[in-house]
């Protein structure tokens, strides 16, 4: 039997220290890519390929993600407010984002990964779910990549991505002489880029305390039941203040590879 999934589980919880320069002020998932948060970007992503449900595992100033979606049609629609006894509310044209479902979790000020996941199972009704980290984004095919996770027929699959070295690789004769020189190439090993497709049974591998990429996803891979899908076209997090400076600039230029949408 083919299993599809209705949510996608958008991990928004940590506290993103080496960019505290921005979440100083605001959790990491709120941090703008042109006007609109890197969250908001991510669940485009999978809004594109039909996947509107979102449940969002909030920690760290997770208050301010949920003021965000609750005042987002008025922050985003022209409105007509009557003041007074009445008090009524008529939005006026519509957005893109209107058929969004948003389930907003508290799951811990200091919570794991893993354990975040964990305290959400709660809100999964399907036996198949998607989870995203929520500061990377990806020209990634959803669709593709839950194919192959049905294919493989594993309790979890992970995207790996090559990234971009963040330094400069100098090539050499050995005798001092440089041969080639690439400026921040792609590495060449694979590295988890998040973007799992989990069955309900990844539960059974996580607790409350949980890190997810050490503990279960050892374990998983340990009972082979953890396969890889290869993703070769663009991929980029939001670690640092440069990343944050490439992103912005490639949404700039209006030519933005996560932009599927």
């Amino acid at each position: 039997m083919v299993l599809d999934p209705k949510k996608v589980v958008i991990l928004c919880g940590g506290r993103g220290t080496r960019m505290e320069h921005e979440t100083e002020f605001r959790p990491k998932p709120l941090v703008p890519i042109g006007d609109k948060p890197i969250l908001w970007h991510i669940m485009k992503i999978y809004a594109h390929h039909g996947y509107k449900d979102f449940v969002l595992c909030l920690g760290y100033k997770g208050a301010m993600i949920k003021r965000y979606f609750l005042d987002y049609e008025c922050m985003t629609r022209d409105f007509t407010i009557t003041l007074g006894p009445k008090h009524e509310l008529a939005f006026h044209d519509t957005h893109d984002e209107e058929d969004f479902t948003v389930t907003l979790a508290d799951t811990g000020l200091e919570t794991n990964t893993g354990g975040r996941i964990k305290r959400i199972e709660k809100y999964i009704e399907e036996d198949i779910f998607f989870a995203s980290y929520g500061d990377g984004v990806a020209n990634i095919d959803i669709a593709a990549l839950l194919r192959f996770h049905q294919e493989m027929g594993k309790i979890a699959t992970v995207t790996g991505v090559h990234p971009f070295s963040r330094f400069g690789v100098v090539q050499s004769d050995g005798r001092g002489l440089v041969t080639a020189f690439k400026e921040k190439p792609q590495v060449n090993g694979l590295v988890s880029g998040g973007f799992f497709v989990f069955n309900r049974e990844v539960f059974d591998y996580l607790d409350e305390n949980s890190v997810l990429e050490k503990g279960p996803l050892e374990r998983l891979a340990a009972d082979g039941q953890l396969a890889v899908y290869r993703h070769d076209g663009f991929w980029q997090c939001m670690d640092t203040r440069t990343d944050l400076r490439i992103l912005n600039e490639l949404w700039a230029s209006g030519s933005a590879p996560w932009k599927i949408w």
